[in-house]
């Protein structure tokens, strides 16, 4: 797909670098998997139909479990202008556009490429901001879909959900399991939840490192299309201190999307978070201001 985003030598090279690692470690999790259950077709058979479900229902798994809704031209006139403008500028097709009645404010984008992706503001997103900081969260996440940096981080999410329900669903077993089972029986379930925990570790690293680089580089491409950092900064600011107003049984649920969200909720940043910090976000988009000449910036205030 040729648009008119620069190339990101360095997004790609993590990306590829990400998902060599997390390819071995699912074959090998596939393996230990069959050595400890001796079943080759079963877990070959369950584990790609949900690699494939994952990967072909993204979109639509995001939006039920965020209660967003496609909409028409309209249903969201304001929405859908600032999209139309964009990729015209980008030269990028259009994503579907879908709303989410949450008053929490966010957005994202999702989907398997780029003519099947969806980009997705909420409600409380769309109330909070003015037209050049909606404009400017919308270009970050059409910034996503151009680098293709969707998909390989829903592909590379699988791995982590997959593992986190096995060993679930293995001490579960083991808790609940009663007392007729055979002392091979709880070692193998014991081996699977150990197994399934370390996967989760491993993978829960990968994805985390990539992903702040990947909203480094989208805060970087969107504010280039807009050629308004100040306004990107303004909406980061406007979000982040939004969020610790919203209700935490609100933030809970939405939690487990973070890696998807333009900015992360209910958490303090730490080295495994899924975004850089706020801090580290805004004196990017300052040195963009600088290079662009952008008039309007000012260290934005919540």
């Amino acid at each position: 797909m040729r648009t008119r985003f620069r190339p990101n030598a360095q997004l790609v090279a993590r990306m590829s670098v990400t998902m060599f690692l997390l390819g071995l470690l699912y074959v090998g999790f596939a393996v230990a998997l069959i050595v400890l259950l001796k079943s080759l077709a079963l877990i070959i058979v369950i584990l790609a139909a949900l690699l494939v479900v994952q990967y072909w229902y993204s979109d639509k798994i995001a939006l039920a479990a965020l209660h967003g809704h496609e909409v028409s031209e309209a249903e969201a006139p304001q929405v859908h202008a600032i999209v139309d403008r964009l990729c015209a500028s980008a030269d990028l097709p259009k994503p579907r556009v879908a709303i989410a009645d949450l008053d929490m404010p966010n957005a994202f984008a999702t989907g398997r490429n780029a003519k099947h992706a969806v980009v997705c503001v909420s409600t409380g997103l769309i109330r909070r901001l003015d037209e050049p900081e909606l404009e400017g969260v919308i270009a970050h996440e059409l910034t996503h879909v151009a680098h293709r940096d969707v998909v390989v981080i829903t592909v590379a999410s699988f791995l982590g959900v997959l593992a986190g329900l096995l060993m679930r669903a293995a001490l579960f077993s083991q808790l609940f399991g009663g007392r007729q089972r055979d002392q091979n029986t709880v070692l193998i379930f014991a081996a699977i939840a150990a197994v399934s925990a370390a996967v989760y570790a491993i993978s829960y690293v990968l994805i985390r490192t990539l992903s702040r680089y990947r909203e480094l580089a989208a805060d970087h491409d969107g504010a280039l299309l807009t050629g308004r950092p100040s306004a990107l900064a303004s909406a980061l600011v406007k979000v982040s201190g939004e969020q610790s107003r919203i209700p935490s049984r609100d933030l809970r649920g939405a939690q487990a999307f973070n890696a998807f969200f333009f900015s992360p909720v209910g958490a303090q940043w730490t080295l495994f978070s899924t975004h850089p910090s706020l801090q580290r976000r805004l004196e990017e988009l300052e040195k963009i201001a600088a290079q662009l000449g952008d008039q309007n910036w000012s260290l934005p205030r919540s």
